[in-house]
């Protein structure tokens, strides 16, 4: 079977199975967040901690609780990295430095996973199960919370309250994180990924040589930074590393739980608004993008510009011959278009207009369909947008799902759509705008300069901003600089976003129905789908243009 039929029946796999869990998934999650029934262990676990789980929170309580339990995070990972060689299974290794364990830090409690370091040479087995892999499964609990908490604000009526932050968490992480996390950690298991104890096992080549084959319990990491969106590998070379990703059938496996819980979401909230027209017309639009952009860059991948590529056959530079072109293209659109950041290839080797995809995938803010919660909720707000463009075309005041979106919802959904782009954008100029900085990124950090170059740092801080992770691999970001700027930057584009929309969820909830008219702009038919569509390309892509014809399509169209 060539690649091309292999790719194409990747991907047709791929779209019937998600087709088929939509429904079932999206409804046991529903279940999860609205029945009134708590676990023994997570009663426990709020004696222990000493919370009241039938006590409701406004948003500012809610928003409260949540940066506070990120906080204590951030700080037990930074510690765990810093006393490292004082912890069994240390590996030998020393304490990860101050500025680099601050990042890694920031990065893995944003959900972001982005490693400024090779892990397999920086953290021992300890820092890796007990500090990241916790964070994994907290920082996606953390997110679908907030999406929960948004749409419950769209559900309730004359409420002042949105939920309750560490029972949406706790609920998250045990109930729907942690089976889904152990049966597929078996399944890659029996697919041949490592997940072992034994440290690093010196063999004997055939040539005559050592080699130095790190081991690690890698299977267990491997399943929730998928199926969280975070994206962070074990080892340097992540899911293009075999002892990660082995065969091909891992490689489709591993997309698919990348994607299961973001696309299923839209169903989740169809049935807790109790309309699941709502869900199905989100989820299509999730769908058209993430199919649109998946298909150009198999296309652009695949047509190999350049001379290189063209002279070999194929654009097969940093990819796995195992996976071939159009499995390493899916992987990538799937890791951009959610904020995984995972890579089975090098984003850093596809030709230059390929490349451009995945960081166009981040820029449109990871809404098709976006990280666990994260993409849900940006979506939502896109779609408060869309609804309230409808208004003004018509003449009438917007109104989605019963609730009318006036000035106080429209200066909270702009402000959420402004604080990625000014993020990105402004951490890029800096990096090159201040001479200091800028000699210490062109001598130290970019080893390709020009186009490209710029690419490599715009790349860095998109992928920072939006919590994605992953990167234009020819970058050397383990600086000074971009350790504290990046550390920075995912902290503001989680948190910031998220204090904008638990404060939406709050606006909305207080509001009573309002009574459909003939004014009232339809928001489950292809007429409103389409509006969303082009407020998700014209809002959010768009503002990126600029920057791009000085980056990826200078170099890509030379």
């Amino acid at each position: 079977m060539n690649d091309l039929s292999a790719g194409i029946l990747q991907g047709a796999t791929l779209v019937l199975i998600l087709v088929l869990l939509y429904r079932p998934l999206g409804d046991a999650m529903a279940l999860v967040y609205t029945s009134p029934r708590h676990l023994r262990i997570e009663r426990g676990l709020y004696r222990l901690f000493g919370v009241d789980p039938e006590s409701e929170q406004t948003w500012r309580a809610y928003a409260r609780g949540l940066l506070l339990f990120s906080v204590g995070g951030m700080l037990a990972v930074y510690l765990l990295q810093r006393m490292q060689s004082l912890l069994p299974y240390s590996l030998g290794l020393p304490p990860v430095p101050p500025g680099l364990a601050f990042n890694t830090a920031a990065s893995f409690v944003a959900n972001t996973n982005w490693q400024s370091y090779s892990p397999e040479q920086t953290v021992g087995f300890v820092v890796q199960t007990s500090g990241l892999a916790v964070q994994n499964f907290l920082s996606a609990a953390v997110g679908i919370a907030v999406a929960i908490a948004l749409v419950r604000g769209f559900a309730r009526r004359g409420s002042g309250t949105i939920g309750n932050f560490w029972v949406d968490t706790t609920r998250g992480a045990i109930r729907l994180m942690l089976p889904i996390a152990v049966l597929g950690a078996v399944a890659l298991i029996a697919g041949g990924v490592v997940q072992n104890l034994t440290g690093v096992a010196d063999v004997h080549t055939l040539a005559g040589g050592t080699q130095h084959i790190p081991g690690g319990p890698t299977a267990s990491q491997e399943v929730i930074k998928l199926l969280g969106t975070n994206g962070g590998g074990f080892f340097n070379a992540n899911s293009a590393h075999p002892f990660e990703n082995p065969t091909p059938w891992t490689n489709l496996f591993e997309i698919l739980l990348i994607l299961a819980i973001p696309f299923a979401l839209p169903r989740t909230f169809g049935r807790i608004i109790g309309d699941d027209r709502q869900g199905y017309a989100i989820v299509s639009v999730m769908g058209v993008l993430f199919l649109a952009s998946t298909t150009l860059l198999s296309v652009l991948e695949s047509a190999g510009g350049g001379a290189a590529p063209q002279l070999a056959g194929a654009a097969m530079e940093g990819k796995e011959q195992r996976f071939g072109i159009l499995g390493s293209t899916l992987f990538g659109s799937a890791s951009t278009l959610t904020s995984t950041g995972a890579v089975d290839s090098m984003h850093d080797s596809y030709t230059p207009l390929g490349g451009m995809m995945p960081l166009l995938n981040m820029m449109l803010g990871e809404i098709a369909p976006g990280g666990v919660g994260s993409g849900l909720y940006g979506m939502l707000v896109l779609a408060v947008i869309a609804v309230f463009v409808g208004g003004l075309l018509v003449g009438r005041t917007p109104e989605y799902l019963g609730k009318r979106i006036g000035q106080r919802e429209m200066t909270l959904a702009s402000l959420y759509i402004l604080v990625v782009p000014m993020l990105v954008l402004g951490g890029a100029a800096l990096s090159f705008a201040i001479p200091g900085i800028r000699a210490d990124v062109e001598k130290t950090s970019i080893l390709n300069p020009g186009a490209h170059g710029l690419s490599e740092v715009l790349y860095a801080f998109t992928s920072a901003a939006n919590n994605n992770g992953s990167a234009f691999a020819g970058l050397n970001a383990n600086t000074p600089w971009l350790n504290t700027s990046l550390g920075v930057v995912m902290l503001l584009g989680r948190f910031l976003p998220i204090v904008l929309v638990l404060a939406l969820a709050g606006a909305l909830a207080q509001q009573r129905s309002v009574p459909a008219t003939t004014g009232t702009l339809p928001t489950h038919r292809p007429l409103f789908i389409g509006l969303l569509l082009a407020v998700a390309i014209v809002i959010t892509a768009l503002t990126y243009f600029p920057v791009l014809t000085l980056g990826p399509l200078a170099e890509g169209l030379v």
